[in-house]
């Protein structure tokens, strides 16, 4: 068994310049040894959901499994091809009923969950129980010892996400990543030497943006405090924001943040 592993894991892609600069980064480190790249997705079409088309394309790129959050519905097509997907993870804690999986096994080696946060969040099932639930159904299963257990939480508040990562380590989880404010935090640490955090990972989309959508919408909106449309914002530079996690057997030993920043030769374009 291999007992050394290294994980990219990418922030919220939103999206076509988030796509673009996930492309360029993913090209220009082909070198790079990586076991698994993560990402979170669920912006990755024009900021709101997930095409198949995108989907297929992020594949294209190098992306091996995707996480998300509450805006993965946001295009209709998802309930088309989310249950025919095997690299794509909804939030395990929405309702049973709903389509999709929230968790998934690669390779007898990982197993990647998603969970969504509750606080300023939309009505879902606790993740804390909803995490144990998890972790006692994998060792029902036999598939939970030796494991790197890998979770993106996907959460508003700080203080939530640190508790969640502490809980999750007393349970064996070997990293948690925290994603949805689309803002990289400084925080990453190693937690009793076994769990990898970090509160966000950041995104990947156009710096000169507001979280990646246009400034003009987002200012009028929260000037005037009335319903704007948001579109992406495609100006230059575009940035994406990530991380690298190594790992050593089911221990996390090192997590690196990552900020790469790509200039295109187009400063705007029609189509986000």
């Amino acid at each position: 068994m291999q007992e050394k592993l290294k994980i990219l894991f990418i922030g919220d892609i939103v999206g076509r310049p988030g796509r673009e600069v996930v492309k360029k980064f993913l090209t220009d480190n082909v070198q790079q040894k990586y076991d698994y790249v993560i990402a979170n997705v669920e912006n990755a079409s024009h900021g709101f959901g997930l095409t198949k088309k995108n989907h297929d394309e992020l594949l294209s790129y190098g992306v091996n499994i995707m996480t998300s959050g509450n805006h993965i519905w946001d295009k209709r097509e998802i309930f088309n091809y989310i249950s025919e997907s095997e690299v794509l993870i909804r939030p395990y804690n929405y309702n049973p009923e709903v389509l999709g999986v929230g968790y998934r096994v690669f390779d007898d080696r990982i197993v990647v969950i998603n969970l969504l946060g509750r606080t300023f969040m939309v009505p879902v099932d606790c993740p804390f129980v909803s995490l144990e639930k998890i972790i006692n159904e994998l060792k029902d299963k036999g598939i939970f010892d030796n494991k790197i257990i890998f979770v993106d939480f996907h959460a508003e508040a700080t203080a939530e996400k640190q508790c969640f990562a502490r809980f999750a380590t007393e349970l064996g989880v070997s990293c948690v990543i925290g994603t949805h404010t689309h803002v990289q935090t400084a925080d990453e640490c190693i937690i009793d030497e076994q769990c990898a955090y970090l509160s966000d990972a950041g995104f990947c989309g156009s710096k000169k943006g507001v979280i990646g959508m246009e400034y003009s919408a987002s200012l009028k909106k929260l000037k005037l405090s009335i319903n704007e449309r948001f579109d992406v914002e495609t100006l230059n530079p575009y940035v994406l924001n990530a991380c690298e996690v190594e790992f050593f057997k089911n221990r996390a030993t090192s997590i690196n943040r990552i900020s790469f920043e790509y200039y295109k030769q187009e400063e705007k374009e029609s189509e986000n």
